[in-house]
């Protein structure tokens, strides 16, 4: 079987411990690296992201982020609904709606500022009606 390329994201965090409670919440598992707690490496399923300390970072000035394309955008979006994360302010969790470049997706700004774009091909979502 061969084996697919990846690209995993590699994010900015004030606070290692802060940024893996956040990201437990929304259902990831992971950990601080035990060599100094300076990086962090979280998944959920086969989604892979990992994080970096940087103190500095001023959350409202973040342009870090990541498109994270998924097979069931539904079922994620009510997974991290659950969190009942605000709709505005950071952090915060934006809604699920069609666009019109041909993808169902909503986000989630994390507390330092990382915007986590998560969405489904609406073909993909049409084809998987037609079967049912």
């Amino acid at each position: 079987m061969q084996q697919t390329d990846l690209a995993i994201p590699t994010l900015p965090s004030r606070s290692i411990d802060h940024t893996v409670a956040f990201y437990r919440q929304l259902g990831f598992e992971g950990s601080a690296h035990e060599f100094n707690r300076a990086y962090a490496v979280m998944r959920r399923g086969a989604v892979e992201i990992h994080f970096f300390t940087h103190k500095e970072l001023v959350p409202a000035e973040s342009s870090a982020g990541c498109y994270i394309r998924v097979q069931d955008v539904d079922n994620i979006y009510r997974a991290f609904a659950s969190c009942q994360l605000p709709a505005k302010g950071i952090p915060r969790m934006e809604a699920l709606d069609d666009k019109p470049w041909g993808l169902r997706e909503f986000a989630v700004i994390d507390p330092d500022g990382n915007l986590l774009r998560i969405g489904q091909l609406l073909e993909t979502i049409a084809r998987e009606a037609a079967k049912t």
